[in-house]
């Protein structure tokens, strides 16, 4: 039977994550309160999010980004989409 959680993100009771996604408090917190598909939602956000800002993961100034916006996306007021972005048009 999957684990039950209280979803931050939608409001409701979902299937939580397996695991942490990430190490220490803030992994967590998002397994407590983060339901696996409001985790795959961040994942695809994020993906834009470092195509966009072209955020480099590997250097702090861009995990320090990538983690506010986690933040904001989950427990905040959303994570907002970059001035201009423009979202690809289904084909």
């Amino acid at each position: 039977m999957p684990r039950m959680i209280q979803c931050v993100k939608f409001g409701k009771e979902m299937e939580g994550l397996d695991k942490a996604p990430l190490k220490g408090e803030v992994g967590q917190k998002i397994f407590e309160s983060v339901s696996k598909d409001a985790w795959t939602a961040w994942l695809e956000h994020s993906k834009m999010l470092i195509n966009e800002y072209r955020l480099d993961l590997t250097s702090e100034h861009g995990q320090k980004i990538w983690m506010t916006e986690l933040d904001n996306y989950f427990f905040g007021e959303g994570s907002q989409l970059p001035e201009g972005f423009v979202p690809e048009q289904s084909k």
